[in-house]
């Protein structure tokens, strides 16, 4: 009885520490990919300001310097 006791013990702590590995690398692989979304997020944001500033380019262009851009073109 004692030694399946002990097998028993073995047997989970071997678990335990296998469990522990698999936390270990699942955080890490979580810091991986907060980051990678944090550069997306980035990313994201520096393409909406650059089409926010094209949008207010083609607002503030008069008529007369639109057709003074195409017949320049």
């Amino acid at each position: 009885m004692r030694a399946q006791i002990e097998n028993r013990i073995e047997s989970l702590r071997a678990e335990y520490r296998a469990a522990e590995e698999m936390l270990a690398d699942l955080e890490g692989r979580q810091a991986n990919l907060k980051i990678t979304m944090t550069r997306i997020s980035g990313a994201i944001q520096v393409l909406e300001e650059l089409l926010q500033e094209n949008n207010s380019d083609a607002e503030t262009t008069t008529p007369a310097e639109s057709a003074e851009t195409k017949v320049a073109a």
